[in-house]
């Protein structure tokens, strides 16, 4: 489960800080009682008085029993009044602060929030000092002084030994990661690895901590339609809207002139729909008919919610009524709609004064028009797809 809260517990003499990852407000009672049982264990220490504010994760039945059959006393602040837990304040807004800018030192996503806040909180006991006594929380607490000189910057690039995996005579023995933070529980490191996309604990770490840290190269906006059209080779298309569309517009295919022509050029790119891998598929035709039928994965929707349709089918094409426009590596065929016209004869006399008959009847002028396109213009990106703030 995901952990979405940190509970940060401080030794009021010694500012040692331990912090626990909860998934709900609802565990902060077993933490504490298992916290409160293992210190007076392990270090021989007795918590007298716990001193928090007055939200219900402190201030319910359970620890007011557990407390009680323990004989420790509750101080709570005054509501709306942080002043009063200003130890606590302070060191949250300590560990955030230091986390925040070791994220971005490393460059590495906020999912490691926890990672990074954990190391935060162990290194700052090993380094920080109080005041009063001049000594480290770890000095304090532990009554020694603590190691410093296996510490690494956080996020530096490792290589890994793999020495999980059964391996050949050739194959290669170490993996690359990230260094993520220090063991609790045994003598090692924590480290993220990039090829099981897991976190491990290892000793057998080489750091390099010379390796410049890079952000990735990938668009920083799932739906940065520059970045996306670029990488893919999609070519825009010029395409001409007509504010007439009146029968008395003349228009010469054969010759390329036309005698009446209004209307304003926008920009249109071209979007395929492809299904399964494929960009075509003829195996879905109506026998009687040259209309195309939906295959089985017709509706159907994808992960990401974009739905994929028959639109790609295959169709059957007369002979001049079809355009094929190069992206790259994909051709894509753009059906023209049925229009049907009377034969027309255009004249140069509008152009060049001549007058100049030209013999319009050998033209085709009758095209068919599909049920489903086959391609999909897209001239802005509809705002119902954007899924959020990265």
């Amino acid at each position: 489960m995901n952990k979405k809260y940190c509970l940060v517990v401080i030794d009021d003499y010694s500012r040692f800080t331990w912090v626990f990852f909860l998934a709900s407000k609802d565990e902060t009672s077993g933490i504490l009682m298992s916290f409160i049982t293992e210190i007076k264990n392990l270090v021989d220490k007795i918590v007298k008085i716990i001193r928090c504010d007055n939200g219900t994760e402190f201030k319910n039945r359970v620890m007011s029993d557990f407390c009680e059959k323990k004989g420790i006393k509750k101080e709570f602040s005054v509501a709306r009044t942080s002043q009063q837990n200003g130890v606590a304040k302070r060191r949250n807004r300590t560990l955030i602060e230091a986390a925040r800018t070791m994220l971005a030192d490393s460059k590495l996503p906020t999912t490691f929030w926890a990672k990074v806040v954990n190391t935060t909180c162990y290194v700052q006991n090993k380094v920080l000092v109080v005041k009063p006594h001049n000594k480290t929380p770890y000095e304090l607490f532990r009554g020694r002084t603590p190691a410093q000189s296996f510490m690494r910057p956080f996020g530096c690039h490792v290589t890994i030994l793999n020495t999980l995996d059964y391996l050949g005579k050739f194959d290669g023995k170490s993996d690359e990661g990230f260094f993520v933070g220090y063991s609790l529980n045994s003598k090692a490191f924590r480290v993220y690895n990039i090829r099981t996309k897991k976190v491990e604990e290892s000793l057998h770490i080489r750091f390099l901590e010379d390796k410049p840290i890079i952000a990735g190269d990938g668009p920083k906006w799932l739906f940065d339609i520059d970045v996306l059209t670029k990488s893919m080779n999609y070519v825009p298309i010029v395409a001409v809207t007509n504010s007439n569309d009146s029968v008395g517009i003349e228009e010469s295919v054969g010759t390329g002139h036309s005698s009446k022509k209004t209307g304003s050029s926008q920009d249109y790119i071209l979007m395929p729909l492809c299904k399964d891998g494929l960009l075509f598929d003829s195996s879905s035709k109506n026998a009687s008919n040259d209309e195309p039928q939906p295959s089985s994965d017709a509706g159907k929707k994808d992960d990401e919610g974009v739905s994929q349709e028959s639109g790609i089918d295959d169709q059957e094409r007369p002979e001049n009524s079809t355009q094929d426009v190069n992206t790259g590596s994909l051709n894509i065929n753009i059906i023209s709609p049925t229009v049907t016209t009377a034969p027309l004869k255009a004249t140069h006399a509008d152009f060049f004064g001549d007058e100049i008959e030209l013999d319009m009847s050998n033209i085709t002028t009758t095209y068919l028009v599909p049920n489903t396109l086959n391609t999909r213009i897209h001239k802005d990106h509809s705002l119902d797809h954007v899924i959020g703030d990265v």
